[in-house]
């Protein structure tokens, strides 16, 4: 089983794929780990390199390599379907899903978590909900790619009934 969460920066693709994961017996890949292992650097050293092309080139080698592995629920950088055909080559070798969150949500979860987001670190507070709301209206059309979406809170059960919906 191969699964890839997809969604906006706190929308819980983390939490929700090691819950998953674990759930379902199988490894958690965090994209974002995978590329600071491969690099030996981390995203904030990164993103500005070249305005974050070079990072895109280094996400899309690192997110193929990942989709050769027999299983594991991905947790994808909310960016990674953005770019190239990474949600053609997502959709095609694994069940994606999207988890849904409103701006209001993503934005209070980022209040307090700003300072490990370089996205958004230097985003005034009194912007916050703005620039989510902008960045979520760009990133949207990406995201709704994905085989499936869930909102809600109850995302993990939402995810197991689909897949075994799927299977039978």
């Amino acid at each position: 089983m191969k699964i890839a969460i997809v969604g906006y920066m706190a929308s819980g693709k983390s939490l929700v794929g090691k819950s998953l994961a674990e759930d379902l017996g199988v490894p958690f890949v965090d994209l974002d780990q995978e590329i600071e292992k491969a690099t030996g650097q981390t995203l904030s050293e990164l993103l500005p390199i070249k305005n974050g092309l070079h990072f895109r080139k280094i996400e899309r080698e690192v997110l193929l390599r990942i989709l050769e592995q027999p299983k594991f629920v991905l947790s994808c950088g909310g960016g990674t379907p953005c770019y190239y055909n990474n949600m053609e080559e997502i959709n095609g070798k694994t069940h994606s899903f999207y988890l849904q969150e409103t701006p209001k949500t993503l934005a209070d979860r980022l209040q307090s978590e700003k300072q490990n987001r370089p996205l958004v670190a230097s985003t005034e507070d009194k912007d916050l909900f703005e620039f989510v709301a902008k960045h979520l209206f760009e990133r949207r059309p990406f995201y709704e790619m994905a085989n499936h979406s869930v909102r809600g809170e109850d995302k993990i059960e939402q995810i197991i009934r689909i897949l075994k919906g799927e299977q039978e």
